[in-house]
């Protein structure tokens, strides 16, 4: 009998695993799947590819909400500029550019648009007194130039270049340009300036219409006395001093006239 062949009961059998196949494929996908992981950089500790998206999302996230707190912060520096500029506006703060006369701009005068509706009438009325004093004293120089032509003396017709020369600017700047600012702010302070060099103006011109041989020298001023002397030598000299006599008296009543309607407004308004 042939025993080499017959298997030895206690030789030691190698057993065979039947999924030693699957298990090596397992462990040779397993270690794929490690080293795919160790290049792609999946499942490691310090991994930080998922943040990347997420602090780009944030970044975005947050340079939107600064971009609206910068809109909404210019959108209310706007708003403040233009409340700045209503209140500069309503305040009443004069402009500086001079507007007449049209020929030739020396100062800024707009009623139309810088007085109120209700206080229109009394601002031109003072306008047409201060343009009345203008006239008196530029007719002043006039009738007084004629009389120095015909003898009255050069000194007369300095004086009364110097009551023109001051007499306009002055009267603008004293009473008629605060009456002005008082119209358009409702400032009591500057009513209350006008009242008194508006005073002043009407004693002025009553004074101009008498023209007493007094501080003013003589015949500087066309008045009713002046008049009176010059027409017994001059008639002509005297017709000119009769004429400005006419103006001061006319300029004398319109001023009270206006300081009584000014006066009651500001009473009235108060």
């Amino acid at each position: 009998m042939n025993y080499r062949n017959d298997p030895n009961p206690f030789d030691e059998v190698e057993e065979v695993n039947p999924f030693s196949n699957a298990t090596a494929a397992q462990g040779s996908k397993s270690r794929i799947h490690q080293v795919v992981a160790q290049t792609m950089g999946f499942g490691q500790k310090h991994d930080a590819t998922m943040d990347i998206p997420l602090d780009t999302m944030n970044d975005k996230k947050k340079k939107e909400k600064e971009l609206a707190l910068w809109e909404a912060d210019l959108k209310r520096r706007e708003q403040e500029l233009k409340r700045r500029e209503d209140a500069v506006a309503s305040a009443g703060v004069p402009s500086d550019d001079k507007n007449w006369p049209r020929s030739f701009p020396i100062i800024h005068h707009d009623i139309a648009n810088e007085i109120p509706v209700h206080a229109q009438r009394l601002q031109y009325l003072a306008f047409a007194s201060w343009l009345g004093i203008a006239l008196c004293l530029v007719y002043n120089v006039i009738a007084v130039t004629v009389c120095w032509i015909r003898g009255g003396g050069v000194k007369i017709f300095f004086l009364a270049t110097i009551y023109a020369l001051l007499g306009c600017p002055l009267s603008y700047v004293l009473w008629y340009r605060p009456l002005y600012h008082a119209m358009r702010t409702d400032s009591a302070l500057r009513f209350g300036w006008f009242f008194m060099f508006y005073l002043l103006h009407i004693g002025f011109c009553i004074f101009a219409a008498i023209a007493p041989p007094i501080v003013f020298h003589g015949k500087s001023l066309t008045g009713i006395l002046a008049a009176i002397d010059v027409f017994s030598d001059h008639m002509l000299v005297g017709i000119f001093y009769l004429i400005g006599f006419g103006l001061f008296c006319l300029e004398s009543l319109l001023s009270l006239w206006v300081l009584q309607k000014i006066y009651m407004y500001f009473r009235g308004h108060k």
